[in-house]
């Protein structure tokens, strides 16, 4: 089986994986780096309701999962504060 020509940019990647092609033959695995986030701790939290429909209005336009778009969130507040504290 032939291999495919690779894409020379990413975006040319990004088009031809939104339409649905198979891209296995364009990436090289054996440069793969699995990056272990460890352990997982479950957190609860009482919020306000009306936060809860603020956030679900936002995750419902964006098309994600609410915990997802929390974890994201997060994560981004936490490299804010370490990028303020490291300046």
């Amino acid at each position: 089986m032939a291999r495919k020509k690779l894409a020379k940019t990413a975006q040319e990647f990004d088009r031809r994986f939104d339409a649905g092609e198979d891209i296995h033959d364009l990436i090289d695995m054996s440069k793969v780096k699995v990056i272990r986030q460890g352990k997982k701790v479950r957190l609860t939290l009482d919020v306000a309701e009306s936060l809860v429909d603020e956030i679900d209005e936002i995750r419902q336009r964006i098309g994600v999962d609410r915990g997802a778009l929390i974890k994201v969130w997060l994560h981004e507040r936490v490299k804010q504060e370490k990028a303020a504290k490291a300046s």
